[in-house]
């Protein structure tokens, strides 16, 4: 390697403290990801109950992620100034709160403000649990294994999170699902003054307000306008267009305003390390395109194949399980051959997996759905970890809790805006398919469909479901070609970046300087 990565070498090893703290650090991690693998098993049953249409179901599952996208960047810059362990704490305790209401909300309406509330709650625990791994373990071997077990548990969870959740919805209601969090999260509370130290910057400036607002604004109407459009709910598409046009204004104020501020909110200057912005790129269409496929083929096992919550839990648990053990054998991998041959390799086996499910039809089997979006979730794994630690370790001490909010952001929104573009894509497949229907409440979802064939007659209901499957999985397969799409142009990234024989990234801020601040830790 560079001589930069034999200074790093003599970083302080991490002790038995620090793993201890990996562990708690652990929990909020598995509760996003049992959040996100339980709402996709508990969206048929939620919809049939709360009467929720197609464009309250997007919400639905889209406000969580949009509103933890949109304040990452304000919560990762918060916790650099007022410590990393007290913001976790206190999402700990609103999204305790939120999960609660959540878990008994009575109308779409109320289950979207929920939604919303979890987001904003989510947004303290992703960067706080990043950066306090950075701060925590900075010998770069640690931080690679340390970096590597948190993805094992994020994506882990996201296996166990749909084999627990159908395991209650086989019991209990669909609130269940998100209670799952509250026991984590007491947890938490209680353990995490106690393993976890505290890292804050004394020299941390005064959070831009006005920049945390441009922040949303520029977010909110892209993807409300986005989403509408494709949904194609609306009579003219005029007020979706100009959603998208104000949105792109605000983001041409907010950036232009990041260029200008002394201290800003996001720090655009970082985003000249090519490999740098090509891997936050790179994380954010290929999270995109895994949670679009999650969605999808979730509703597939469950609505086309009529499966059991429990059962079909079961058959979606080898995809996090995939992307688990991508996660984990990286390291491994990188210590007998380049880090962008994992990255292409894995991309590769991407491929396979999109091929095969685009070869997916209404009498397939789940297995077959569940090894295609497995080898996905496998490739992909290699890209998750280096790029993570890429854009992490480019970072000082002091503002690994801005780096880690610029990496989760780019997944976290990449998968968001994967659920809104790839689900409305789905949606739309299916609403053209079924538009001459003469059974009108089986025109929107497919969840409708089955609803609607329930009180027909066995002669009528059986073409109905027929039609409404068939429509449903054309969708699926047009999802899976807009998959091998943006893997290819993820690939294209990565080939031409990735492969370049350059010195090691480092943070656009002169050296020297910025170890010579001041950085308060407590235990």
């Amino acid at each position: 390697m560079s001589d930069s990565d034999t200074t790093q070498t003599a970083a302080p090893l991490a002790g038995r403290r620090e793993w201890l703290g990996l562990a708690a650090l652990a929990l909020p991690t598995l509760l996003v990801a049992f959040d996100i693998g339980g709402l996709f098993l508990a969206l048929p049953h939620l919809s049939a109950d709360l009467h929720a249409t197609g464009t309250e179901q997007l919400w639905i599952t889209d406000i969580y992620g949009f509103m933890l996208a949109g304040f990452l960047i304000t919560m990762g810059t918060l916790g650099d100034r007022i410590g990393r362990r007290k913001l976790l704490m206190i999402g700990a305790g609103g999204f305790f709160a939120a999960s609660l209401l959540a878990a008994f909300s009575t109308s779409p309406m109320m289950l979207i403000i929920a939604r919303a509330l979890l987001g904003v709650a989510g947004a303290t625990l992703s960067p706080s649990t990043l950066a306090l791994i950075s701060n925590m373990f900075r010998n770069p071997k640690q931080m690679g294994t340390a970096i590597s077990l948190w993805a094992f548990c994020s994506f882990g969870g996201a296996a166990l999170g749909p084999v627990i959740g159908g395991v209650l919805l086989q019991h209990f209601w669909w609130g269940s699902v998100f209670l799952l969090g509250t026991p984590v999260m007491l947890l938490l509370l209680i353990v995490g003054p106690i393993l976890l130290p505290e890292y804050r910057d004394a020299d941390a400036k005064r959070l831009d307000l006005i920049s945390v607002v441009l922040s949303l604004a520029a977010i909110l109407p892209v993807i409300y306008g986005i989403k509408q459009l494709a949904a194609g709910e609306n009579s003219s598409p005029a007020w979706s267009a100009l959603a998208i046009v104000v949105g792109l204004g605000f983001a041409a104020l907010f950036t232009r305003r990041q260029l200008r501020l002394p201290n800003p909110l996001l720090d655009l200057r970082l985003f000249r390390n090519l490999k740098f912005s090509s891997s936050l790129l790179a994380m954010l269409l290929a999270s995109g395109t895994l949670a679009g496929l999650g969605l999808m083929t979730s509703q597939f096992i469950q609505s086309v194949l009529g499966m059991e919550p429990a059962k079909a839990g079961l058959w979606q648990a080898p995809t996090g399980l995939g992307i688990a053990i991508g996660v984990l054998v990286t390291p491994v991998l990188v210590r007998k051959i380049e880090q962008s041959t994992a990255i292409l390799g894995g991309l590769v086996l991407c491929f396979v997996g999109l091929v095969l499910l685009s070869t997916v039809r209404s009498t397939s089997s789940a297995g077959l759905v569940s090894l295609s979006v497995a080898l996905v979730a496998l490739g992909i794994g290699p890209l998750f970890v280096l790029g993570t630690s890429l854009v992490v370790g480019s970072a000082p001490p002091e503002k690994a809790g801005s780096a880690a909010s610029m990496s989760e952001t780019s997944n976290v929104f990449g998968s968001t805006l994967g659920l809104a573009l790839l689900g409305s894509v789905g949606a739309a497949v299916y609403q053209s398919s079924m538009s001459g229907s003469a059974v009108a409440g089986a025109r929107q979802t497919l969840a409708d469909a089955v609803a609607a064939a329930a009180n027909l007659p066995a002669g009528q209901a059986q073409p109905l479901l027929s039609k409404a499957r068939d429509a449903f999985t054309d969708g699926l397969d047009i999802v899976a070609y807009s998959g091998i799409a943006i893997i290819a142009i993820v690939f294209a990234f990565a080939w031409v970046t990735l492969r370049q024989k350059a010195p090691a990234p480092s943070a656009p801020t002169e050296p020297d300087p910025v170890a010579e601040r001041p950085m308060v830790t407590e235990s």
